[in-house]
């Protein structure tokens, strides 16, 4: 197999993943103000955005033990039907409880399919296109998150549970192509399982450049999935009504998080495999440092244009980060491993920032106000930033080229 191209594997897990995302697009901009409808305060909104997280951080250590029992794609597949039920669901809770309680159910299928999808893109991809198995994977994630949001918004035309619901039959078809296209692959890895190395918590912690990695998961965390997905829609939804706005107010939500992803996308597509040349620290310090700056300054934004430029600037940003930050656990790992606890404690400290983010953010927006809510998201990032300037590159050496034996 050419060790520069990405595997058909791999390629089925990454049209999995955009699958995934367009649903989670969808439902993102969406999910605050529907839980905003139950009337319940800000601090209550973000809790179910943190209650997802929480079941997420709960369960991970268990997925990291399934992934190595039964293998990487039965668990993924498990975890995303878990998913799309608790999607069909949350479209039809009766009250803000039940809503809460469906979203930590679902956190508990986000954990098994986001530690098996990772670990088995750490096992599989060979180490010279690290970077860039990650930057696609990341590529889908984010390619469908900017189409999603605005077709969340188009389809709160057919009513509010629509958005869930279309999701959940999204999960449902990522599933299906996970189960019969890798079934091959699944096979071949049980015959294996025996001789399968396993990467230990133990060997990772020791290595500056793991713990740098969770330090750096846990910020971006706390600000990329936590806070951004929680404050953003409702300091766009709420800061400038009766603005004048070509769109209602509440659209600009979704706009908002769309802005977000494209700036993602931009940088992943452009960038995301200059890590495999580059190294990971670069990416990453770099990185957290714009996306701190811009959402930083999120909630001094005057005008809706520039919430959208400061979002497309912080997108740009974490774009850096996460597929060299990825790539990054994966030199850790290693190729050929099994590392399903190496991946879930990393995943944790990520669900663990999820957690804490919303929940401190949605507390400043009550007491105080979104410019504080988003100041010290920006000074988390900075901490992020911090941990990886004493921290070793991860980036294996250059294999020598083989020399042409051709006549």
């Amino acid at each position: 197999m050419d060790s520069h191209r990405i595997p058909p594997e791999l390629k089925v897990l990454i049209a999995s993943a955009f699958i995934i995302a367009i649903g989670f697009g969808i439902v993102a901009p969406i999910l605050p103000q529907y839980a905003s409808d139950f009337g319940v305060s800000a601090f209550a909104v973000s809790a179910v955005v943190s209650a997802f997280g929480l079941f997420r951080l709960l369960f991970a250590p268990a997925s990291g033990k399934l992934t190595h029992i039964l293998g990487e794609t039965p668990v993924y597949v498990i975890g995303l039907l878990i998913v799309a039920a608790s999607m069909i669901a949350t479209a039809f809770a009766p009250n803000f409880e039940l809503l809460l309680l469906f979203r930590a159910l679902g956190g508990i299928g986000s954990t098994f399919f986001t530690v098996s999808a990772m670990t088995f893109l750490a096992r599989k991809s060979p180490p010279q296109i690290r970077g860039r198995v990650s930057g696609a994977y990341a590529s889908a994630f984010l390619i469908g998150n900017v189409a999603g949001p605005l077709l969340g918004s188009s389809l709160l035309l057919l009513g509010q549970r629509a958005p869930f619901l279309v999701y959940g039959v999204a999960l449902i078809i990522a599933a299906a192509l996970v189960f019969f296209m890798l079934r091959k692959s699944r096979l071949e890895d049980l015959n294996n399982k025996v001789t399968l190395q396993r990467a230990t918590l133990a060997e990772a912690w020791q290595r500056p450049s793991y713990r740098a990695a969770l330090t750096s998961g846990f910020t971006n965390g706390w600000a990329t999935f936590g806070v951004r997905n929680s404050i953003v829609p409702l300091f766009a939804a709420s800061a400038f009504v009766g603005g004048g706005l070509i769109i209602d107010s509440s659209q600009l939500a979704g706009v908002a998080l769309a802005t977000f992803a494209a700036g993602n996308v931009v940088t992943v597509l452009t960038l995301a495999k200059r890590s495999d040349q580059w190294g990971r620290r670069p990416p990453i310090m770099v990185g957290l440092t714009i996306a701190a700056v811009s959402t930083g300054l999120l909630g001094l934004a005057p005008e809706p244009w520039v919430l959208l430029v400061l979002s497309l600037i912080a997108g740009a940003g974490t774009g850096l980060i996460v597929p060299a930050q990825q790539a990054a656990v994966a030199d850790i790992v290693g190729e050929g491993r099994n590392g399903g606890p190496v991946v879930s404690t990393f995943q944790m400290t990520q669900d663990l920032g999820g957690i804490l983010g919303p929940l401190l953010a949605g507390f400043l927006v009550d007491h105080l106000s979104y410019a504080w809510a988003f100041g010290i998201t920006g000074l988390v990032m900075l901490v992020g930033a911090a941990a990886w300037t004493a921290a070793p590159e991860t980036l294996p050496p250059r294999r020598p080229e083989p020399p042409d034996t051709e006549d």
